[in-house]
């Protein structure tokens, strides 16, 4: 993955939460001027990491992209010089998506799909993000568009992290473009993809619906 990416000239910064499969001293064996590695003292979810990772490179002033990608090969790395050039060419937010047309889900069984399809509605539904593929994680910022939105602060610890970055993005009014992209069924490693993300994405959104909802109907009676 890090010779991918490195191929088309971006830097890479790796989170490890001290993996007990070793994967923090490889890591280290691996990083040079291009290739920086964040450890962190242990599991404490996607969304700690992405936090942590985003307060890093906000500390950088070279840095003026950042993108997010899965490392075990479900987002072909050689789509990254199309999302960087979306935000180049205007976007804040650029999404790898699954559901915009040209985009696809080959080696998914149907139940999945539909699985997603449904967490990615119910989302738009309950939160009006208007983006047809809000769980997504192959993303690329404009970097200093995602400081402004207090990442730090983020509730999600799981894969909820998508859902509630694009909420925000969409709520301080950046501009979102998606790009097609075929997510494959990953090359390495196992899903963390768990009951408790699933419930803890699930309450947060309805969380946040309901309080669209009823901050709504507040403006409305004041109105």
């Amino acid at each position: 993955m890090i010779a991918a990416i490195r191929s088309h000239g971006f830097r890479v910064l790796i989170a490890d939460d001290n993996s007990p499969d070793g994967t923090g001293e490889i890591a280290d064996r691996l990083a040079d001027v291009a290739v920086q590695v964040l450890h962190r003292p242990g599991k404490q979810g996607l969304g700690r990491a992405y936090a942590d990772a985003f307060d890093r490179l906000a500390r950088d002033e070279t840095v003026s992209i950042i993108c997010q990608i899965d490392a075990d090969f479900s987002h072909d790395p050689h789509d990254l010089p199309r999302l960087v050039a979306a935000v180049r060419n205007g976007a804040d937010l650029a999404i790898g998506s699954r559901y915009v047309p040209g985009g696809a889900t080959p080696d998914w069984p149907m139940h999945r799909r539909w699985l997603s399809l449904g967490g990615n509605r119910y989302a738009n539904v309950m939160l009006g993000l208007k983006v047809y593929d809000c769980t997504a994680g192959f993303r690329a910022w404009r970097a200093p568009k995602l400081h402004g939105l207090g990442v730090g602060s983020a509730e999600a610890s799981g894969y909820g992290f998508q859902v509630e970055m694009t909420r925000r993005a969409r709520q301080a009014g950046l501009g979102i473009a998606e790009l097609p992209i075929l997510f494959r069924d990953r090359r390495f490693g196992t899903s963390k993809m768990g009951l408790p993300i699933v419930v803890e994405a699930m309450w947060l959104v309805t969380r946040w619906g309901l309080a669209r909802r009823l901050g709504a109907g507040n403006q409305t009676r004041v109105g």
